[in-house]
């Protein structure tokens, strides 16, 4: 499901009386040019969104009244802005309320603390209001001013900012960004798992060799440092090793992982046959085989094209035998239908969803394609 589908199936259950234009949001949502990686259920927009209902409820008769104090309260340095001015604002924001609600958090963050006793963390709620009003110029505006130090200092407003980037296309911005979460080092952490496979994805979707070369360098720092990355963030960079033409460290990159997900599986298969070690990937499709459950309609344990890209491979080989072999397991899987028309660069860029709860983000759970085939093989 894509963003906007979400979204609006998300507000129709949050706001029932759509008919009645003070239960929905009076901004017109926009199409994005490219698919969400994390989907906004994972980034907490459904919370934003059941708050923002309940608070615009509650300012339905003098929201407006509202936004005029604020703006004076701005402006008067003897005002202060308190933790509930700024949530209430955030959640009202529209639009046109998005310099209101900057000026509010650089007032917020400055004024002087020693009345602020509430632990309200903010950073991840503002990121998510720009998400939704797709402001990734004034989110990039807020996060870079020196007044805001320490404001966005979560790593799941790092995420959520360089989600929006991702959606919007600005891959160079996510580039800029990711240098700042490895600067500052959140619960002492250089390479956060999520913030890496955004930026590898970002890496993917360019497709450049400077890009590539991004990845490659980002890849050898993590590995010297001992970080292990997420198997999502594996196959953006194997996926983008083979773009590249580079199916040695496509190779390496998925090592580590095991061939009974379907992205290292065919991943694996067609960097071996690129190699010109296509022998070696006939106990891998012959695997598949001797270990698929009848009648589970959620296989979909080979793709066309790999299939293709070794079967190109045994060609060139010029061996009978390996050819005749190759031809006879082929038609196995074809008779088990387990052979299928997703193509990989579907599969590794599909939206990662989670679990999330009132607080914190919980870890990501994958779709069920890209989860092995068999529980016990977790």
């Amino acid at each position: 499901m894509n963003k906007i589908s979400y979204l609006i199936k998300s507000i129709s259950r949050i706001y029932p009386n759509c008919n009645n234009i003070g239960y929905i949001p009076s901004r017109s949502i926009q199409l994005t040019k490219v698919q969400n990686l994390y989907t906004p259920s994972a980034i907490g927009i459904d919370g934003y969104l059941h708050t923002r209902r309940r608070i615009k409820e509650q300012f339905a008769n003098f929201s407006d009244k509202f936004r005029s104090k604020m703006e004076d309260f701005v402006k008067d340095p003897k005002q202060m802005i308190f933790t509930e001015d700024l949530k209430n604002m955030v959640h009202m924001a529209e639009p046109t309320d998005i310099q209101l609600v900057l000026d509010m958090v650089k007032k917020f963050n400055t004024q002087k603390t020693e009345f602020r006793f509430g632990s309200f963390v903010f950073g991840p709620v503002v990121m998510r209001m720009f998400y939704f009003l797709e402001a990734p110029n004034e989110a990039l505006q807020c996060f870079k001013d020196p007044d805001n130090k320490g404001f966005f200092d979560q790593l799941v407003s790092y995420q959520i900012l360089l989600d929006l980037l991702y959606n919007q296309e600005r891959y160079d911005d996510m580039y800029e960004i990711f240098e700042v979460v490895k600067e500052r080092q959140i619960n002492m952490t250089k390479y956060p798992k999520y913030p890496v496979i955004l930026i590898l994805a970002a890496c993917y979707k360019q497709n450049t060799s400077s890009s590539y070369e991004y990845a490659k360098k980002l890849w050898t720092e993590m590995a010297d440092a001992g970080s292990s990355p997420l198997r999502r963030a594996c196959t953006f960079m194997a996926g983008l090793a083979l773009k590249q033409g580079d199916p040695k460290v496509a190779l390496e990159t998925v090592a580590l992982h095991s061939p009974h997900y379907i992205t290292i599986r065919n991943i694996r298969a067609i960097a071996l046959a690129q190699i010109g070690r296509v022998e070696e990937t006939l106990p891998i499709l012959k695997n598949v085989i001797d270990i698929d459950v009848p009648n589970n309609n959620e296989r979909h344990t080979f793709f066309s094209e790999t299939i293709d890209t070794l079967r190109s491979a045994v060609v060139e080989l010029n061996n009978k035998d390996i050819e005749k072999e190759f031809e006879t397991i082929v038609k196995a899987l074809k008779e088990r239908t387990l052979i299928d028309d997703q193509t990989i660069d579907k599969l590794i860029t599909s939206d990662i969803t989670m679990n999330v709860n009132k607080q914190q983000n919980r870890l990501p759970r994958m779709p069920y394609k890209q989860r092995p085939f068999r529980k016990t093989m977790s």
